[in-house]
């Protein structure tokens, strides 16, 4: 292999999850209830009336994930804190839970000691009822903001001596849109203005919590921090006019120019108007310059055409994987907004590269098998299209790096459990390794053995 482009020695790679979908143990341990656990009590809401209550069971499980983790070989780790097991009310009068803090920490210190670094995420999705049923949660920009910080600070006191690595929100457009927009996640709010005021809210508490880290524990604790935002790379469906012109991802742009840029594009003011929170010149200060790296989550291409008549949330665009001369891009997955695309994964990290100018990390990428969960285990261990997915995806990522010269620094693959998929609940599975969530018994897929085999003779030694 010596003659083969290889990534950089100092790459990270590892698997990413989120407490919500694997911890489960929701009411042990200190913990109190999130947004998440009372949205899985509404009827109808998860496709097999199914909750987070027990998940993947890592709560109990976690020591087994770690050598999962090793066993894979993996430089890095990434998962998320869940507020309400740390703060159980989640306001910034409220009780710390000391059960919750050492948990994690000694979470943490495991994996410092098989070599393994952790990215820490401080929010993923799973607010606190608590601070939802007092005040309306993210909707409450005052109150919000300063119980945000004021989490993100207990965090940074009990674990930044340890972590480096720190982001403050997974994917603000599914919090904001699909929460309070579409009602398909928790709280399950509809309509077509509140989920811009949680999205404007979430950029506001994401920035304030990188101010207080910067200037109040990264002179002693050394680390980085930032946020990961979901964004796909899109083709168009032909060369109207129209169409071309919405060829970028609107979701993306509407959280990252902010970040990066420090104001909201022009396209997402003439659509939203004055249904679009303004920052002050105080809050657009803070929020420029928010983040110390381009946190990724990305899974497919799209190829968009334009619809006038369509969804304002996207950018007026109708989004599929047809090309104009009826063929599609790539291997179906579980779900029909996601197919194997890998030429598109390189062609976004270049875009965000020379965009944004920050360095990359890629915090997801995934596929989910489809019909996966309708199998035995002896057959879904051979995850065939997920192999090949991540096949694509690597070989992009590497072109990206060594050819291109995008900066990017680190790959999560989503994810390293079968786990509960949000409303989707356990009908789909992202994990390259099995959970029989009978026995939690954990069975490696063929999916594993690729990733690991791959970075191992793909980073400098």
């Amino acid at each position: 292999m010596s003659g083969e482009a290889k990534l950089p020695k100092e790459f990270l790679w590892g698997y990413a999850t989120a407490s919500y979908q694997i911890e489960g143990s929701a009411s042990e341990g200190g913990r109190a209830p999130s947004i998440w656990d009372a949205f899985c009590k509404t009827p109808g809401k998860i496709r097999d009336g199914s909750s987070g209550d027990i998940a993947s069971d890592s709560y109990r499980l976690w020591k087994e994930d770690v050598v999962l983790l090793t066993s894979y070989g993996v430089k890095a780790y990434r998962f998320s804190l869940s507020w309400s097991r740390i703060i159980p009310k989640g306001g910034r009068n409220d009780p710390i839970n000391e059960e919750g803090i050492q948990f994690y920490r000694t979470l943490l210190e495991e994996l410092l000691h098989n070599g393994i670094v952790p990215f820490v995420t401080l929010h993923h999705w799973d607010s606190p009822q608590g601070l939802h049923d007092k005040y309306g949660g993210w909707l409450n920009k005052d109150e919000i903001i300063e119980d945000y910080v004021n989490y993100a600070k207990v965090c940074f006191r009990a674990f930044g001596d340890i972590v480096q690595n720190w982001i403050t929100h997974n994917e603000p457009w599914c919090v904001s849109l699909l929460g309070y927009g579409s009602g398909r996640f928790a709280p399950g709010h509809v309509g077509d203005t509140e989920h811009w005021i949680v999205a404007h809210n979430l950029l506001l508490a994401h920035a304030y919590a990188v101010k207080a880290y910067r200037e109040e524990f990264k002179p002693a604790q050394g680390g980085q921090i930032g946020i990961t935002l979901d964004c796909q790379w899109t083709i168009p469906y032909d060369d109207s006019p129209e169409t071309t012109a919405r060829a970028l991802d609107f979701k993306l742009t509407r959280f990252a120019d902010p970040i990066y840029r420090g104001q909201y594009p022009a396209r997402v003011k003439t659509i939203i108007g004055d249904r679009l929170p303004e920052f002050s010149p105080e809050e657009r200060a803070i929020v420029q310059g928010s983040s110390d790296f381009f946190g990724l989550n990305t899974y497919t291409t799209h190829v968009i055409q334009h619809d006038g008549d369509g969804d304002e949330s996207v950018g007026f665009v109708k989004m599929g994987h047809t090309r104009s001369d009826g063929t599609q891009l790539g291997t179906q997955s579980e779900f029909d907004w996601l197919q194997t695309y890998g030429p598109g994964f390189r062609n976004l990290l270049n875009y965000l590269w020379k965009t944004y100018q920050k360095p990359i990390y890629v915090t997801e990428n995934g596929f989910a098998v489809k019909n996966e969960n309708n199998v035995t285990s002896q057959e879904a261990i051979h995850d065939k299209d997920r192999a090949e997915y991540f096949e694509q995806y690597t070989k992009a990522l590497l072109q990206a790096v060594t050819e291109d010269g995008a900066d990017v620094r680190g790959y999560f693959g989503w994810s390293l459990l079968d786990n509960f998929e949000w409303a989707d609940g356990y009908l789909v599975r992202f994990g390259v390794t099995r959970v029989d969530y009978d026995t939690q018994r954990r069975t490696p897929k063929d999916s594993a053995a690729f990733l690991s085999k791959w970075f191992k003779d793909h980073i400098h030694g």
